[in-house]
């Protein structure tokens, strides 16, 4: 990367953290762009140049930003997993625990959820397809029950994990042992053969 796109990045991340922190201290419906100019310590017109579209635009970068760190520390939790029920167990724990810990989320959740929904419900979508391309291998790998389909089995799996992340429903997920029997009773029940091939 030229000197030019390491500067421009490092701009564009600075935005992208000091509107994290207005949200984090005022909430979304109360933060603007020039709030955002003023944390980051540049002019109205600077950030317009780098979010053209306004503070839709620069929320929305927020929020996938927020997701693509998620996803990589994700990632890091469950790289060196070795079966698709050890992948989806300790998915499953890492990303409950990091939702209800990460504060500002909790917060925006309570308090403006109607504000924030609809950017996540659309970086759902794509987040459904990263997931579900994730879990691919392991599927072909652990090997699927008869007739079913990858891409849907996939599919299945990636929506069901989102669900429960959020929304656990009689399940601890704190409790690895309930987390066990939901991802092998529940989520894979009928999607993959008994046991390895």
């Amino acid at each position: 990367m030229s000197e030019d796109g390491t500067r421009s990045e490092e701009v564009r991340q600075r935005i992208l953290e000091a509107t994290y922190a207005c949200i984090a201290r005022w909430g979304l419906a109360k933060t603007t762009v020039e709030d955002a100019a003023r944390e980051a310590g540049l002019s109205r017109a600077t950030l317009y140049r780098y979010f053209p579209g306004g503070r839709d635009e620069l929320v929305r970068s927020v929020v996938t930003w927020q997701f693509m760190h998620f996803f990589l520390r994700l990632y890091e939790e469950i790289s060196d997993a070795d079966s698709l029920e050890e992948v989806m167990e300790r998915g499953i724990r890492f990303a409950h625990q990091a939702i209800v810990g990460h504060d500002v989320l909790q917060r925006v959740l309570e308090t403006e959820p109607e504000r924030l929904l609809p950017t996540l419900t659309v970086e759902g979508s794509r987040t459904v397809r990263v997931i579900a391309d994730f879990l691919t291998p392991y599927l072909l790998r652990h090997g699927l029950a008869p007739g079913v389909d990858v891409g849907h089995a996939a599919d299945f799996l990636a929506r069901m994990v989102l669900s429960y992340m959020s929304a656990p429903g009689r399940w601890d997920l704190d409790d690895p042992g309930q987390v066990a029997r939901l991802v092998r009773n529940e989520l894979l029940a009928g999607v993959v053969t008994v046991g390895p091939p």
